[in-house]
């Protein structure tokens, strides 16, 4: 479409306009002609070498083919890196309970032969303290028996003879001082035996902490005596005193 031909239709359509304007109805409009666009053009390749896709797609594997057997090869040796520290923990921690294991064996051992000794020289012990014992014990019976003989023989010549407080002190204990005889009683026997003893023993106990204040008291009545006596020969040496003087 030409200049021209542009202006006078839109003339023609001004004054239509115009006209529908004075004659007050609508008119549709004509619908404008078909413009016509350009043509578009594809772009042009340039001129050149061709392009090998496939050389391009056989580098990018390449590529990527060689990034990843770098990356297998970093985790094997990674892999390989902390499989060696395992078996090198592994070992230190057998190594080091199989020394702990010798160590408290020998610390047992150590420990049995102390106590060993410790039952060896307590046994010992109860030996020797059990011969002293024996001994003392028939040295006891042979002066008892003596004294026993060679009271009967005065007894004999010189007729009946007051005993010192010694002798009874000496008879009492020779009385009191009895052989046990357990070997060949039983274990319900032995118990009763112990029981007995225990009684006699907290007998003794109690007759020892009566005669103890006894004696306690005694002393102390004797000092109060004795004070009293000091007090009343002072007053008494006074007195005769001042009746001297007055004289």
């Amino acid at each position: 479409m030409s200049d021209t031909e542009e202006v006078e239709y839109e003339e023609k359509e001004h004054a239509e306009e115009e006209q529908e304007d004075g004659e007050g109805w609508a008119k549709p409009k004509p619908k404008p002609a078909f413009m016509p666009q350009t043509s578009l053009v594809p772009p042009k390749i340039p001129d050149g070498e061709k392009v090998d896709f496939d050389d391009i797609h056989r580098k990018r594997m390449e590529k990527d083919l060689t990034e990843l057997q770098t990356l297998i090869e970093a985790h094997f040796e990674s892999r390989k890196k902390e499989e060696e520290e395992l078996i090198n923990l592994t070992d230190r921690i057998e190594k080091r309970r199989s020394e702990r294991a010798e160590q408290v064996r020998i610390r047992t051992e150590k420990e049995k032969e102390r106590q060993n000794r410790i039952n060896e020289e307590k046994a010992r012990k109860e030996e020797e303290e059990f011969k002293k014992k024996a001994e003392d014990d028939a040295k006891k019976k042979k002066v008892l028996t003596n004294l026993q003989f060679s009271g009967y023989k005065t007894e004999k010549k010189g007729g009946p003879k007051k005993k010192t407080e010694r002798e009874k002190k000496r008879a009492i204990l020779s009385e009191r001082h009895k052989e046990l005889n357990i070997d060949h009683l039983k274990e319900d026997k032995l118990r009763e035996k112990a029981t007995e003893l225990w009684k006699w023993i907290h007998q003794l106990e109690a007759e020892k902490f009566d005669l103890q204040y006894k004696h306690s008291r005694q002393k102390y009545d004797v000092t109060v005596l004795r004070n009293r006596v000091s007090d009343h020969q002072k007053v008494t040496k006074g007195t005769r005193s001042k009746r001297g003087l007055r004289k």
